[in-house]
């Protein structure tokens, strides 16, 4: 059974955000813009677990952790901010070769508008380092969550990767309004981790005790199985949704990655039916 916790279930969401954001930052292709809306979105959520937990359920492991989580947010962040005029090296060598193409088709330079700041950019190896902080609170949380321990742990860590994919994806989608000429690589590569993370997650929240018992009545979800098989269309839904938002990005239209953008929005609503319905469903 699962023990449904408002604190671990944001400190395992800011996890996996988090870490996402790494994935996207370390390819020094998005704007530097877009780390702060991922640091402060996630941050933010760290410091609510931190807040809820010690009010309600408190839990010293799993809140510790939430604070060095906000810690070290706040000291990624302040780094890529004292560093913003440097701006970052895949974003200006795309923009350079660009601005070189148009010149040598119209003779208009406008180099001299992309200079940017001298010495070292952000480093995107210090967005790892609040993820790596959240690891002891989200082992803290699974055995605080019930038995068995290893598949509550399994679910926590896995929970954190899909849901922070696809929340990623969806911040992503957004951040193309503010930099358009963004290549689509990085966007693909969430939708694909969040596809690929869509089938462990399914996997650990069937294993036994798990949803199976819910929908052949061993337990009872309380609504005459209608949770369960809401649950179920969650499941099929996100699936499908990534799956139609992967043939969105296939079109060359820009407007395709706002299609795009929509239809992770819908996939964020099922995907955490499918994670939080599961867990209400389970709950001791």
């Amino acid at each position: 059974m699962i023990d449904l916790d408002a604190a671990a279930v944001l400190l395992q969401w800011a996890v996996g955000g988090l870490f996402f954001g790494w994935v996207t930052t370390r390819r020094r292709e998005v704007g530097i813009g877009y780390g702060w809306t991922v640091r402060g979105t996630f941050g933010v959520m760290a410091l609510a677990a931190l807040v809820i937990g010690r009010l309600f359920n408190p839990l010293w492991i799993r809140d510790l952790s939430a604070l060095a989580v906000v810690v070290a947010t706040v000291i990624a962040t302040a780094q890529s901010w004292t560093r913003r005029s440097v701006g970052v090296s895949g974003q200006r060598e795309l923009a350079e070769a660009r601005t070189a193409r148009v010149a040598a088709m119209t003779g208009i330079d406008r180099s001299e508008r992309l200079k940017s700041g001298e010495g070292p950019e952000f480093d995107p190896r210090l967005d790892l380092l609040a993820p790596v902080a959240g690891v002891a609170g989200l082992v803290a949380a699974g055995f605080d969550a019930g038995d068995p321990a290893w598949l509550q742990i399994a679910r926590m860590f896995v929970g954190a990767a899909f849901l922070g994919a696809i929340s990623d994806g969806m911040l992503l989608g957004h951040w193309y309004l503010v930099q358009p000429g963004l290549p689509r690589a990085p966007l693909l590569e969430l939708v694909r981790w969040t596809a690929i993370l869509w089938l462990p997650e399914l996997i650990v929240l069937l294993l036994p005790t798990g949803m199976v018992s819910v929908l052949n009545g061993t337990i009872n979800d309380g609504y005459n199985g209608l949770l369960g098989w809401f649950w179920v269309a969650c499941v099929v839904f996100t699936i499908g949704l990534l799956g139609v938002t992967r043939a969105a990005l296939n079109e060359k239209a820009y407007s395709a990655v706002m299609a795009a953008t929509g239809l992770l929005y819908l996939a964020i609503l099922t995907a955490f039916g499918m994670d939080l319905v599961a867990r209400a469903a389970l709950r001791g």
